[in-house]
């Protein structure tokens, strides 16, 4: 298929290290809304087909709400084709499933992730974010401290933990398969990725190398079963899942839970750091706090595409797709499209309607964006109590990634009165 010369790249990982690519996704929205994107072998991993890029608000909702036409089950939801022999085992979570399946295991799991059980929790994330900003001052070395290590890796992590029921002693394997799986694209962030037999990297996600988090999520539910408690592995644990089910179930609210406030929380200091204005407005109490939230998710979206697969031929945008075509949704382009945002560079923490896609639409909208908006706001309200303005003290580093939207590094300032 023909890729026009002047539709940017927005395939390529290492692009984003640099930052989200506004003036390619601009671009794309203003005269490429349905693109073409050839999938070139970087860093090792394999060349791919191509896929369509959707860029324009109204489109990717379009593609996130039929499921008919574009499946997450035919080729699962990353942008690279998975290997077809792992695909059977990738189509057992619900995030590779379409309805009408795809509702059985979001009910069983929504019984387990109920507000009222997130809400019990509010009380015990307020104190670690006391707890870990206290720490962050207590321990600057010349005034400033790498946020991500200090705070908010610890912080999105140990509240996952805490709901999950995971024991404190096995809290460290979570960060370490997050990191695995979530910056295998990136050659800093992620440790040394396997290769198969013929000297290409292997897929995190296979099941090749997720056996030791499956053994241990079959481990915990059988502690739970024996020692029940208030969360959601227990409520897992009794749920009638089958085993395959529970450890996906396990896999997907270690990674997807854990990094979508890992990447949001150190996202929105920053663009609160780079926009003073905003932050002291939101400081003095003019703006509400759910409100900023969803404006700091808007302009720094945890995840930046997902997958789906054309299942018939059919038309998007006047461009003709056809059945197996891969269709990416770009969010972060969606989030910032002039036909429905005003303004879009602009953080506006007043902005409302918000109708962002940060946690995506559809069946697939995220099951956790009651608890990760819990958490960026007790996160944000504390900053503004007890905190000095955020000012970064160096470049942040991002995560090499055209997935997850990540910041490794974000150095900033801690001393000061707060204000």
């Amino acid at each position: 298929m023909d890729h026009a010369a002047d539709v940017p790249d927005v395939f390529d990982p290492r692009i984003y290290a640099a930052g989200i690519p506004h003036e390619r996704y601009r671009l794309l929205r203003e005269r490429h809304p349905v693109a073409w994107q050839p999938e070139p072998e970087i860093q090792g991993w394999p060349a791919g087909p191509g896929f369509w890029a959707v860029t324009r608000h109204a489109d990717v909702v379009r593609v996130l709400r039929d499921h008919g036409t574009y499946s997450s089950w035919l080729g699962a939801t990353q942008i690279r084709d998975p290997d077809p022999a792992d695909l059977p085992f990738l189509r057992r979570t619900m995030l590779n499933q379409d309805p009408p399946e795809h509702g059985r295991l979001r009910r069983l799991v929504s019984r387990a992730f109920t507000p009222a059980r997130v809400d019990a929790f509010a009380g015990r994330v307020r104190e670690r974010a006391r707890a870990l900003l206290a720490a962050a001052r207590r321990d600057a070395e010349d005034g400033s401290v790498d946020l991500v290590r200090a705070v908010t890796d610890e912080y999105a992590l140990l509240n996952l933990t805490d709901l999950l029921g995971v024991p404190d002693a096995d809290r460290a394997l979570l960060l370490e398969w997050t990191v695995r799986i979530i910056g295998y694209q990136d050659p800093d962030d992620a440790p040394a990725p396997l290769l198969g037999p013929d000297g290409t990297p292997l897929n995190p996600r296979s099941p090749a190398l997720l056996g030791e988090m499956f053994a241990y999520a079959r481990d915990l539910a059988d502690h739970k079963r024996a020692h029940p408690g208030d969360d959601v592995m227990t409520a897992l644990a009794e749920a009638g899942l089958d085993p395959a089910e529970l450890e996906m179930f396990f896999f997907l609210l270690t990674v997807a839970g854990n990094d979508t406030v890992r990447s949001a929380a150190p996202g929105g200091l920053l663009a609160l750091a780079e926009a003073p204005d905003a932050y002291r407005l939101l400081a003095a109490g003019s703006v509400p706090f759910d409100r900023a939230v969803d404006e700091l998710l808007r302009v720094h979206p945890p995840v930046l595409s997902f997958r789906r697969t054309a299942a018939v031929d059919t038309d998007l945008a006047g461009r003709p797709i056809r059945a197996g075509d891969k269709v990416v949704v770009f969010h972060a382009s969606a989030n910032h499209d002039e036909r429905v945002f005003a303004d879009p560079r602009r953080l506006d923490l007043a902005r409302t309607p918000n109708p962002h896609v940060s946690f995506g639409d559809g069946p697939h909208v995220c099951l956790g964006a009651h608890f990760a908006r819990l958490q960026l706001r007790t996160l944000y309200e504390e900053w503004c109590a007890a905190m000095p303005p955020p000012e970064l003290a160096g470049p942040p580093r991002r995560l090499v990634s055209n997935f997850i939207n990540g910041i490794t590094r974000l150095p900033v300032r801690v001393s000061g009165r707060p204000g």
